[in-house]
């Protein structure tokens, strides 16, 4: 039987990648650096996951009305991104008449947007480093087959010291280390469900070597290995994203190995404990030593408590942002904003269906030539 990795994309289109399972573990310095190569493309993500709690309120999508709607604010929601993806604009017309007659979902839709970004640009291999999309790999491969997913995994410590000053997640230990163990057992769910479709690596080995692990992923998505490409100081996207936000301003250097224990710095013994007991399995598995005995005790109450005080740091933090990065805070803002306007309209419209007795989709004619918008 030959390897599920050798079948071909249909229609000579770029073979889909997802990243995971979570931010915050070294997914731009790959991302950076596998974009050098002239076959491989990956756009600055989407982020889909949080617009995903908004999809139930365009109900039926089978019919045109709400499945149009769907496809416009996708649309928005990638020019709302923080950064944009050169060189590319998209036509809700068009992109809804494309995928019409395919089976419908938002994850066909942004599918679409990453595949058309990389025909443009001549790739073969386009990869989504929305990491969080991890929860929904069952329906990724049931709308690309020939999917294929990139496991990255980091010591928890580390990741979990950088989550908490990620404004992206939250500002506390205890319920970042369960966002962790929450994306990480999505992980062994697609580990189990697709084993040849995934390569699972540590950033702390790329740490070491570099070409080692990029020539390791090359070969896994076929495409060649290029010396270039562990010279990051060459990509313009590199240096433009880290002049945009605190979170990136390492990306347009080579990685620090001396950083690997940095959260030692960072994180206190409890918080260590907190971590080591919560992922000790994890740990164990892929081999990063633990410096307590992993028996910290966690009651329900603490949740709780964290929750209060992560909420009431992630309000300093946007008060912080916006004294300190004004860009970085109003493009962050300009994308929140759009999500909740989007929320509230959809809202409205799911309340308004309710009292409608015309329950049988709608179609809407297809169109045969280019649609035009008159005054």
């Amino acid at each position: 039987m030959s390897d599920a990795r050798d079948r071909a994309p249909e229609q000579g289109r770029p073979r889909p990648v997802l990243m995971i399972p979570l931010r915050r573990c070294g997914s731009h310095a790959l991302r950076l650096r596998l974009n050098i190569n002239p076959d491989f493309y990956s756009p600055y993500p989407l982020h889909i996951v949080d617009f995903m709690p908004i999809v139930p309120l365009y109900g039926n999508l089978e019919d045109d009305r709400a499945y149009f709607r769907l496809v416009s604010d996708v649309v928005g929601l990638q020019a709302a991104s923080m950064v944009k993806w050169p060189g590319i604009a998209f036509d809700p017309v068009e992109i809804f008449e494309a995928i019409r007659r395919e089976p419908r979902s938002v994850h066909r839709i942004v599918g679409e947007l990453l595949l058309r970004a990389g025909d443009q640009r001549g790739a073969r291999v386009v990869m989504d480093k929305s990491l969080d999309s991890v929860h929904y790999a069952d329906s990724l491969m049931r709308q690309f087959p020939d999917m294929l997913f990139l496991n990255v995994v980091r010591d928890p410590r580390a990741q979990i010291a950088s989550m908490n000053k990620a404004i992206i997640h939250d500002f506390d230990t205890l319920l970042n280390t369960h966002t962790w163990l929450e994306a990480h057992r999505a992980a062994d769910a697609v580990v189990t469900e697709y084993p040849e479709r995934t390569m699972t690596i540590r950033y702390e080995d790329f740490l070491a070597d570099e070409q080692a692990v990029l020539k390791q992923v090359c070969a896994f998505f076929g495409i060649d290995f290029l010396p270039a490409m562990v010279d990051v100081a060459r990509s313009r996207e590199a240096q433009q994203i880290s002049r945009m936000s605190a979170l990136w301003s390492s990306n347009c250097f080579a990685p620090i190995a001396a950083n690997i224990d940095k959260y030692k710095k960072v994180l206190s013994a409890d918080e260590i404990s907190v971590i080591e007991t919560l992922t000790s399995d994890y740990m164990a598995r892929y081999g990063y030593a633990r410096l307590t005995d992993a028996t910290a005790k966690i009651d329900a109450s603490a949740f709780e408590a964290a929750r209060a005080a992560s909420d009431a740091a992630r309000g300093r933090a946007w008060e912080t942002l916006e004294r300190t990065n004004f860009r970085d805070f109003a493009l962050r803002r300009h994308r929140a904003e759009y999500l909740a306007a989007v929320r509230a309209r959809m809202q409205q419209w799911a309340q308004a269906r309710l009292g409608r007795h015309d329950s049988a989709p709608v179609k809407l004619d297809e169109l045969t030539e280019a649609f035009e918008v008159t005054d």
